[in-house]
């Protein structure tokens, strides 16, 4: 008989399928990531020109450009700096603000704002029977509180510098009464100035509250007209950062050369020169 072949016992490793080194964490990762980016893009494409400029200008310049939007007051009304230049944009924001007032059909012709020198211009006009302020008071009425209220929470977003004015008619109180116009005046801006404070308006964001009387009246033609009565508001103007000013450029800017340099090239050029015959 042939001698008995040895037995082979060939032992095969079985590696479960839960185990793969984490390989596929990373690439996961790479995909969360890639998505994310995605999204942001997408976001951005879709935002506004002063957030797209925001964006933009953080990643160029981290502490300088990226000034240009948002500042440490809250709110999106901050997203740029008023000046000169965008005011008119304020006061678009605002009369579009306005028109959500309930009774604002009634109350627009009595809300003019105006762009000046010295900044926005809020004007509230009273009427003969009284529209912001209850006649002969510095009781702000109903409508009055609405308004006041809405223009608060809007300009509390700013970082910009606000000043409160009254004015009166030229319509006299009774003689030696220890109350007059221009007490009225100066109650009534300081009470619209005390209950914007409460409504949203930081407590350094207002600079002055005056009181004139009637000696600023609105139609000097017609002292006693009910329209001299009114509450200003001014929202006043930012300086641009220095950082923000664009420097003008001028060829006729260039030095002149050095006095010492030009009389040392004209010397040059007379010791060149051969002197002249008599």
């Amino acid at each position: 008989m042939p001698p008995a072949r040895p037995i082979i016992i060939i032992k095969k490793k079985v590696s479960h399928g839960g185990h793969h080194g984490g390989a596929w964490k990373v690439a996961y990762a790479d995909f969360v990531t890639a998505m994310m980016s995605l999204f942001i893009v997408l976001w951005l494409m879709n935002s506004s020109e002063k957030v797209k400029k925001a964006v933009s200008g953080y990643f160029k310049d981290p502490s300088g450009t990226a000034k240009l939007e948002g500042s440490d007051q809250r709110g999106a009304a901050e997203n740029f700096v008023l000046t000169q230049d965008n005011m008119e944009e304020l006061k678009k924001q605002l009369e579009k603000a306005i028109w959500s007032v309930p009774e604002f059909n009634k109350l627009k012709s009595h809300i003019e704002m105006t762009v000046t020198n010295e900044g926005l211009r809020i004007e509230l006009t009273e009427s003969a029977s009284g529209t912001f302020f209850d006649n002969g008071s510095a009781k702000i009425s109903p409508d009055g509180r609405a308004i006041l209220i809405l223009l608060a929470q809007e300009l509390g977003k700013l970082p910009n510098k606000l000043a409160l004015e009254g004015h009166t008619d030229s319509k006299p109180y009774a003689p030696g009464s220890a109350y007059g116009n221009w007490e009225l005046s100066s109650d009534r801006a300081n009470a619209a100035r005390r209950l914007m404070q409460q409504q949203g308006i930081g407590e350094s964001q207002v600079t002055q509250v005056r009181g004139f009387a009637d000696q600023r009246l609105r139609h000097p033609e017609n002292p006693t007209d009910p329209s001299n009565r009114r509450i200003s508001l001014i929202v006043q103007y930012n300086q641009k950062p220095p950082e923000l000013e664009v420097p003008k450029s001028d060829d006729s800017s260039a030095a002149p050369p050095a006095p010492a340099a030009a009389d040392a090239e004209q010397k040059g050029n007379a010791g060149d020169a051969s002197p002249s015959k008599p």
